[in-house]
Order: C-alpha cells, then structure tokens, then sequence
C-alpha cells in the first residue's frame, strides 16, 4: 500500500466539478491511501469524500514566508507520496512541483504542465473545458476514466431535517444571486424582481428561498424570498448540499451552489455574462439550461421568467 496525493485547493465549484476526477483517481488506486491538499473553507467538506483517506491542510500562505513553506513542505515529505495530481494547476502548485518533484514528469506528478498536448500552449489548451482538461490529464497519465466527465457531488450531502421543519420546506425553488465580492461581473442584478414574480405565479405551490453565504446574509434580507440559515448563521456547505439536492428548481448566477446542482442532477436554470462560457467551466448538463448574454444588466426579468415557466411546468 502507497500514498497517493490530490491537490484541489478550491473554490467551491472547482471542488464539485473535481468529484468526478477524485473518483477515477479512487478507482484507479484501489490498494492505496488517497490524500487531498486543500484550505480550510473545504477541510471540513473533503473529510465526508469517501475516496479520500484524510484532508491535509494548505494555509496558502505567501510563498515568501519560508518558514509556512518549509514546514508544508516538511509535512507532505513525510507521507511519502509515490505519485501527485495537481488537480488545481496553479501557479503554487507548479512550484510546489519545483520544490518536491523538480524533475517529474505525469508518471510521478500529473498536471497540465506534465501532461500537455504537443505543440499546445497552456493558455490554448485553458480555454477548452475544465472536466476536458481534467480528462486528458487523468488519460496521459495512466487513469482509466469513467467518471471525470460526470461528476457526482451527491457524496457532500449531510442531514437537514431539523432545517426542513423549522423553514416548513416541502417543494421549493432556490435563488442564489450572489457571487463572490471581487467577481460582481457574475451578478444578474434583478432577483429581488424576480423573486416577487416567483411567489406569484408559483407562492401556492413552492415555497421561493434563499440560502446566502456569511457575507450574504444582509443582502439576501432585501429579497422577500425566505432566508434559510442555521442558528442565525449560513449553512455549512454539507447541508447547502442537501438543501440544494432536495430543491424542484434552483436559479443563480455561474457561482459554486450552481455548480453543486449541476453536479446533483437539479434541475436549474444559470445565468452567464461575458466573464466565461458555461462549457468552459463544465456546467452543460442534461438537468441544467443556460442563458449565456454579453451584458447580464440587459438580460430582463421577463426573458427568465419566461426560461422559467417552461422548464418547471
């Protein structure tokens, strides 16, 4: 029995679109223990994996502060790890590379870097999507695939009973207009609209909510959809999972809940500005439709509304 390491870092999304990748590295290891490098925002969830043996953790701390860097080091040493996939391709772990595997290539450490198409740059071959990517690097390294081009984050799920019976939830859609503070690009900005169309046409039938991040929760207050959270505070992301499994319809903008929905067979409907393209990020499924616009400011209430009606009834 050997050690085998993933490096997944995040975000949110990127971590429910790798789920696939990690079971093929599973299947493909079944004699060995599997560990994923990760931060703290996702130790808690990669713990419930149960391709993955155990979690280690990835402050992310500047490359410069040589002593975190060290003692990282040091620590991923010790496991003895025969084989690396970077599963995150970053600029970090290109250098986690230089400093552990100076000289391996996809048989010892599996990347972009060690595994790119001939005569392809890196910038070429980013644009073509991300399970793609994931599928070719997994390939040229000797993982037979199976999984990686349909990911199951169904695994994340964790109880939610005592939050149905506070919140009366039976049928009910979600809304997620939120994204991250620096990527405000993402954010179709007319919800609270929306929302108000949503509990008249359907209020009889589904119940309209909301389950915002931390950061979120003062502004998901201005929809009059109702705001799940537990014990005043967000939901962790094992039970944003189930609440988001169970839902008849989710609608958001390209961000991580939307992600999980894709990637749990929920029906949906997400909304794509000009920051990216649903096939880059890996977000064309069966279960979820795509309004992809140049400006999401001009994409009007009635034109999803519309998307809406048809999909749900």
């Amino acid at each position: 029995m050997s050690n085998i390491l993933i490096i997944k870092h995040g975000s949110l999304g990127d971590i429910a679109q790798a789920s696939g990748a990690i079971q093929d590295i599973s299947d493909n290891h079944p004699n060995d223990d599997l560990y994923i490098l990760s931060t703290k925002p996702y130790y808690d969830l990669l713990k419930k994996n149960p391709n993955i043996t155990d979690v280690i953790l990835d402050k992310r701390l500047s490359r410069f502060n040589l002593i975190y860097l060290y003692l990282l080091m040091r620590k991923i040493k010790k496991y003895k790890f025969i084989k690396v996939y970077d599963l995150q391709n970053s600029k970090r772990t290109s250098f986690y590379k230089k400093v552990l595997f100076p000289k391996a290539m996809s048989d010892i450490w599996s990347s972009t870097e060690t595994t790119l198409p001939k005569g392809t740059s890196k910038t070429d071959f980013d644009k073509d999507s991300v399970l793609k990517r994931f599928e070719h690097q997994l390939t040229i390294s000797g993982v037979k695939v199976a999984n990686v081009l349909k990911p199951d984050f169904l695994w994340s799920c964790d109880d939610i009973s005592s939050i149905k019976k506070k919140y009366n939830l039976d049928k009910y859609i979600i809304l997620f207009p939120f994204s991250s503070s620096h990527l405000t690009i993402k954010r179709w900005p007319y919800y609270k609209e929306l929302a108000n169309q949503l509990i008249y046409l359907y209020g009889n039938k589904y119940k309209i909510i909301t389950a915002p991040g931390q950061n979120e929760i003062n502004e998901a207050s201005e929809l009059d959809a109702t705001c799940i959270l537990e014990n005043n505070k967000a939901l962790s992301i094992t039970k944003l999972a189930s609440l988001i499994k169970d839902s008849q319809f989710i609608i958001s903008n390209d961000t991580g809940p939307a992600h999980m929905a894709a990637h749990m067979n929920v029906k949906g409907l997400v909304l794509f500005g000009s920051h990216t393209t649903a096939n880059k990020v890996g977000m064309i499924r069966d279960n979820i439709k795509i309004i992809e616009v140049h400006d999401l400011k001009k994409l009007s209430t009635e034109k999803v509304l519309n998307y809406i009606k048809q999909l749900i009834n």
